[in-house]
């Protein structure tokens, strides 16, 4: 049935370019590009629909309702919804607690739960700095 329902998509897909591509434009001079002149224009009088011009609709009708139809086929044929293969989600694997590293700060202090940081050094209490000898 789907080999059968896509030959027949493309075949009318091959139809319908061809199809399209034989009519005649609408009035490509300056005066239809702004509705004005001849009575094939986009916004004037209308006339009669042509041979081409019914095809072209009975081709676009069978084009859609093919395509309608095998995404219908498609789906019923799995007959599942593609997340019903995927695995559930997995709670996320803690790490061992390890024992702190030995700090290359001084006064840094590292625990288990919380990540190294380093203290405040304390104020100048006064005293003169010894950078200027």
């Amino acid at each position: 049935m789907g080999i059968l329902l896509t030959a027949i998509h493309v075949i009318v897909c091959l139809l319908l370019i061809l199809i399209v591509l034989l009519q005649s434009g609408k009035s490509a001079d300056l005066a239809g590009a702004f509705g004005g002149g001849g009575s094939q224009t986009a916004f004037g009088a209308r006339g009669t629909a042509t041979f081409l011009s019914k095809i072209t609709t009975i081709a676009a009708v069978i084009f859609m309702l093919t395509s309608l139809s095998l995404s219908l086929y498609t789906s019923r044929r799995t007959g599942s919804s593609i997340m019903e293969g995927a695995a559930a989600p997995t709670q996320k694997q803690t790490a061992p607690a390890a024992a702190p590293a030995q700090n290359k700060q001084p006064g840094a202090t590292a625990t288990p739960s919380q990540p190294a940081q380093a203290q405040p050094n304390p104020p100048n209490q006064g005293k003169p700095s010894d950078t200027k000898k």
